[in-house]
């Protein structure tokens, strides 16, 4: 794929505090209220580590939706806030690319399901876990100054290298 920029990069474990939502494709809307709502709340993570950086990390773990994570990377020494709960995302190797403003978000993860078609990688999944989605875990980080209207974020795709 001529056109399909990419990387591939290890990210070392680390934890994250933020908001949670488990919803469906019907209820995307209430999605979008959360990611605001945690970007307005970002300044009660005294120990976030680049609080420039809003974190979202979306599960396809039911057939009808999935679960997302809206979080920022913390410090250990972060307190939970009132209403927000913690992951810890394990070191992982990654395919990084980036959604550019203007350009079809679908059309972008489209490219990344044809790049893993052709690559000698597979989709990394949690053991034990049903998935229902070809790409089953995405994690997007996106810049506090976005346009939420169209936004430009980086996309990792956890993988593992085929043996």
């Amino acid at each position: 794929m001529k056109d399909f920029q990419y990387e591939i990069v290890t990210i070392p474990e680390y934890r994250a505090i933020g908001l949670k939502w488990n919803g469906s494709y019907s209820e995307v809307e209430q999605l979008k209220e959360i990611i605001k709502e945690m970007s307005k709340r970002v300044h009660e993570l005294d120990d976030a580590i680049s609080p420039e950086y809003q974190l979202g990390l979306s599960y396809h773990l039911r057939p009808d939706g999935f679960t997302h994570y809206s979080v920022y990377e913390v410090s250990d020494k972060q307190v939970i806030p009132n209403g927000m709960i913690e992951i810890f995302v394990p070191e992982l190797t990654y395919l990084k690319t980036q959604h550019k403003k203007g350009e079809n978000i679908g059309e972008t993860y489209m490219k990344i399901l044809q790049w893993m078609k052709e690559s000698e990688y597979d989709i990394y999944k949690e053991k034990d876990i049903d998935y229902f989605d070809e790409l089953p875990i995405k994690h997007e980080t996106y810049t506090s100054d976005r346009d939420l209207m169209d936004p430009h974020f980086v996309i990792h795709i956890p993988i593992l290298k085929m043996s």
